[in-house]
């Protein structure tokens, strides 16, 4: 266990650490980050409690197996010319040499050998092995990995292969250490420093930093270490054993150890800031829509609420031109000359209907039924527009999964936004226009009839209107028989004749006023029940869009934080190990 040899300080950042990726694993949860990011960032953090390890990468035909046997000093690992190693072989110490299957694709490998009794020392698969499950295995152990040897063939050196990996490995911030094995093929010393060279040159430029090279040669170390003094000089082995011994002791284990997660937190944090700021920009065109629905929405309310008030000046109109003609009515009947045909009440109350109200109901009726046409027409064409607008979001999401994989967050929003387009779709496709329209001309009539205080439904608008006028004409055949016994019958007619005129004036303008009211609240009702229909419809895409947004705002800031927080750790490390050193 690395607790047991902690110093307070080393302790002390242990725990911090874990606390810290304590926070990104549940960062990950949170955001369903894909399976390998979390797998890898696990892994990472069991290793706390695990032995070093070392693990050796390279392609099959660089010398891995050799290099390992030369580094044991035996014969711990087979050596071949096709790739031999199909699993991951954990190399430990132990008082025998033996192998234990753990499962099919991890064997465990005893030595007694003294440079396995602090670590552990892992031979991976070939990178360019023909079985692709080989590479596979390894892409997924190295984030376990401490350290890495990256061993490369003098006659091969840095091939395209190997670039490629290394890449990966970059990705995940561990420390890289690359070893030129099979330098006695080569004629000269500056034949080896050629081929040092190149390898130096490209790990840079690969790497971002100049990484210690080892040019060796396994196969001249073993037989050094079995017996053959003479090949130990020109085997190179020397300094990459000085190099392990120096950069593996204690001190040197717990600093590769406490700063190998980091690696690993920094690589998975990246890309879930990445991923983040993917889906933030897709939301965010999805805020841009739904504002944009809104503001539409404001438009059309504005928009029908004028166009009503337009429309509404044409009934206004009508009653106008039927105050107009009651006028001249009462101008033509309540006067001497037609005193006989004011005895007559159904003569006088015929001829006020036949030249006063005339076709005044239908005309009513029918532009309250032409304002309705229009109102449904309208609402008609706004649900169409906002179905066009889901079917365009559809089709770009459909061209957008951003973030590495579908995950949880893209197949939530597929489905809303697929649930509200076809629930646009099927109010668009059941649209019954003359069904809706006979509805709004419906209550509009029970509005006025209730503000009329007439039973709803009972009187149509025009059956109203007529009421309302005729009740101000029957008063004036009440006048006939006063007007015969009078003396004074030419002082009465003209008061009686400006008294009906006013009462229909009055009459009329209350029936325009309480018509007008209420129409324009039965209608104001309408288009905010249209407008209240198509929020509650995309209501669920809003909300979990809306949702989506603040939680992703919340875990940006977070892993702000915990970036922040792992370079704070790193320079922790590195500055204990220091102290450490002196």
């Amino acid at each position: 266990m690395l607790t047991k040899i902690l110093d307070p300080a080393q302790d002390e950042i242990l725990k911090d650490e874990r606390r810290l990726l304590g926070r990104l694993q549940a960062a990950l949860v949170t955001f369903d980050a894909a399976p390998d990011q979390r797998a890898a960032l696990d892994r990472s953090v069991e290793q706390l409690d695990e032995l070093f390890l070392l693990v050796i990468v390279g392609e099959f035909n660089a010398g891995k197996s050799a290099f390992i046997n030369a580094l044991v000093g035996a014969t711990v690992a087979q050596e071949g010319v096709t790739p031999t190693t199909a699993q991951i072989n954990v190399l430990q110490h132990g008082e025998t040499t033996s192998r234990t299957i753990t499962d099919r694709a991890l064997h465990v490998v005893t030595a007694p050998a003294d440079i396995l009794r602090d670590i552990r020392i892992v031979d991976t698969p070939g990178t360019n092995a023909i079985i692709r499950e080989h590479e596979a295995i390894t892409a997924e152990f190295v984030p376990r990995s401490d350290i890495v040897l990256f061993v490369t063939s003098a006659d091969r050196p840095f091939t395209e292969t190997e670039r490629a990996f290394l890449e990966r490995i970059r990705e995940w911030g561990k420390k890289v250490v690359l070893v030129i094995n099979k330098i006695d093929l080569l004629t000269t010393p500056a034949d080896v420093d050629e081929v040092r060279t190149f390898v130096a040159d490209n790990a840079r430029a690969l790497l971002g930093s100049s990484p210690e090279i080892f040019p060796v040669s396994a196969r001249l170390a073993l037989k050094a270490k079995q017996g053959d003094q003479s090949s130990w000089a020109p085997s190179g082995f020397e300094a990459l054993e000085r190099f392990i011994a120096s950069t593996l002791d204690a001190p040197g284990r717990v600093q590769l150890k406490l700063l190998n997660p980091l690696g690993v937190a920094s690589a998975v944090t990246g890309r879930l800031q990445t991923a983040v700021s993917e889906r933030l920009a897709l939301l965010q065109d999805d805020v841009g829509m739904l504002d944009d629905v809104e503001r539409q929405l404001e438009v059309y309310g504005q928009d029908l609420t004028r166009d009503v008030n337009l429309r509404m000046t044409d009934i206004a109109a009508v009653l106008m031109s039927l105050e107009r003609r009651g006028q001249d009515f009462f101008d033509e009947t309540i006067r001497i000359g037609r005193v006989v045909d004011l005895l007559n009440r159904s003569r006088v109350q015929q001829a006020f209907e036949q030249q006063v109200v005339g076709d005044v109901p239908e005309q009513i009726e029918r532009k309250v039924a032409e304002l309705a046409d229009w109102l449904v027409s309208v609402d008609l064409r706004q649900w169409q527009a906002i179905t066009r607008h889901l079917a365009d979001r559809h089709r770009q999401h459909q061209d957008r999964i951003v973030g590495g994989d579908a995950g949880q967050f893209h197949d939530d929003r597929t489905r809303i936004i697929d649930a509200v387009r076809r629930e646009a779709q099927r109010v668009v496709e059941s649209y019954d226009s003359r069904r809706e329209a006979q509805q709004l001309a419906d209550n509009a009539r029970n509005a006025v009839a209730a503000a009329a205080a007439a039973g709803a439904g009972a009187l149509g608008l025009g059956a109203i209107v007529t009421v309302a006028a005729s009740t101000a004409a029957a008063d004036i055949t009440g006048i006939a028989l006063a007007s015969v016994l009078a003396a004074i019958g030419f002082f009465i007619l003209p008061a009686r004749r400006k008294r009906a005129k006013d009462e229909m004036r009055a009459k009329i303008a209350g029936v325009r006023e309480r018509l007008s009211d209420a129409l324009h609240r039965q209608f104001s009702r309408e288009i905010q029940h249209s407008s209240d229909r198509i929020r509650g419809s995309i209501a669920p895409y809003s909300r979990f869009i809306r949702a989506e947004h603040d939680k992703l705002r919340g875990m940006e800031r977070e892993l702000s934080k915990i970036d922040a927080a792992l370079a704070s750790l790193r320079v922790r490390i590195e500055l204990t190990a220091e102290r450490a050193s002196r």
